[in-house]
């Protein structure tokens, strides 16, 4: 699948709001997914499609602190990397909502965006996806199908991102969920190059999102009228532990007693051994390096194989991450850990940090240290870690794997928002 786009000859440049460009793809996909149409003067907010790097960073960091389901994965830095690295497999098509004058166009003041909808299209199933699949984050398959060649429009990221949201302030979420529909709605409508989406794909909202319920509430107010069919279910779990007030005695008083005791047990094997030690890695290509090592050690074939298609892409996306977050400076939240017993390296992480919450999103060990039990230990010191720097929870994020729970983690769903025609 080519990623790239041709302009159409109806307008000039993206986001001119007198004509705005339709995004064609190239290869499979082939019919614009956003027709070259302005929105209906209804609402109060214009969609407009935009380059993501024609977003301003300012507005970016404004909308994302504004927020409230905002996480890493919701960082101008994760998505550029994540474009970077896997571009070819997906097109672009964020939103951006302005405000709409009397006329039903959207005011040309670019440091006036409201919000930002992080969206991308592709098929669903697209013929390489299985070769290019890798632990870093497998995609996983639940709920409703969807015919494999399907033209489907998702949120921005999915395959890589443990949550995703709408990036905007409360109060206008239900305007913006509106302006959204009606750009869907008209792409749908205009058949003049085809069916632009069959299926409008989105995953991976927080249970509490306020975004999911205002983009339910627009999808059906709007689904009678054109034969939509809008499903909510549940996707996925994310176990999250949130720590009691206290130390990590403390924290390990509250684990149940089996659990309590094989943490303690291994624990104190290693120890035998030689002080456990995490730390914060610099965020370098070295850290990455290292990672990496010990990931491919842990999963072989199926981790960041060097020579492959998926264990290429994952590690050019960590690599750009990396450098990214670390031009963030003191803002920067991607973490990549280290722990050690004596002077031994067992375990590295990747993860993120926003200050609240520690989110862990992958992490590699040498399996020739089974005798320092590097799975649990390593574990065991990067909680402890994050315990006594004032963390109030510790998100294990997608995946029920029976690990989580033996931390005294509890399922946190995310949902999955389906659109579909039925007539």
């Amino acid at each position: 699948m080519e990623a790239g786009w041709q302009q159409s000859s109806r307008a000039a440049a993206i986001g001119d709001v007198r004509g705005v460009v339709g995004l064609h793809c190239k290869g499979p996909m082939s019919t614009p997914v956003l027709p070259c149409t302005e929105p209906a003067a209804a609402g109060r907010l214009v969609a407009l499609p935009l380059r993501l790097d024609a977003i301003p960073r300012s507005a970016w960091q404004r909308l994302l602190a504004a927020t409230p389901a905002a996480t890493p994965f919701s960082r101008w830095t994760f998505h550029r990397a994540w474009w970077d690295a896997y571009g070819a497999t997906a097109h672009e098509q964020y939103l951006v909502c302005r405000t709409a004058d009397a006329a039903g166009s959207a005011v040309d003041d670019m440091d006036a965006i409201v919000a930002i909808v992080p969206l991308m299209h592709r098929h669903e199933t697209e013929p390489g996806d299985a070769a290019t699949a890798t632990v870093l984050r497998r995609r996983t398959q639940s709920g409703t199908n969807v015919r494999p060649d399907a033209k489907a429009v998702f949120m921005a990221a999915t395959y890589h991102a443990d949550y995703a949201t709408v990036l905007a302030a409360p109060q206008d979420l239900a305007d913006v969920a509106a302006a959204l529909v009606d750009s869907l709605a008209i792409a749908a409508d205009d058949q003049s190059a085809g069916q632009p989406w069959d299926v409008i794909d989105l995953r991976r909202f927080r249970d509490d999102d306020p975004a999911l319920t205002a983009l339910e509430a627009a999808f059906s107010a709007r689904a009678a009228g054109h034969c939509w069919s809008v499903t909510r279910e549940h996707e996925d779990v994310c176990p999250v532990t949130v720590f009691p007030q206290g130390d990590w005695e403390a924290f390990l008083g509250s684990l149940g007693k089996k659990d309590r005791h094989e943490i303690r047990r291994k624990m104190r094997r290693a120890e035998a051994s030689g002080e456990i030690r995490f730390s914060l890695a610099a965020l370098d290509a070295a850290s990455v390096d290292v990672f990496i090592e010990l990931h491919q050690a842990r999963w072989g074939d199926e981790g960041l194989f060097p020579g492959t298609e998926g264990g290429e892409r994952s590690r050019r996306f960590l690599h750009r991450l990396t450098e990214l977050e670390a031009a963030e400076g003191r803002d920067a939240q991607l973490q990549l850990g280290q722990v050690r017993v004596a002077e031994r390296l067992i375990f590295a992480t990747v993860g993120f940090d926003d200050g609240d919450t520690c989110f862990f999103y992958n992490a590699g060990m040498d399996p020739g240290a089974r005798e320092l039990s590097p799975g649990v230990t390593g574990t065991a010191a990067y909680v402890r870690d994050r315990l006594a720097a004032g963390r109030r929870r510790f998100d294990f994020l997608r995946g029920n794997e029976a690990y989580k729970y033996e931390w005294g983690a509890l399922d946190e769903p995310i949902h999955r928002l389906l659109v579909t025609r039925t007539g």
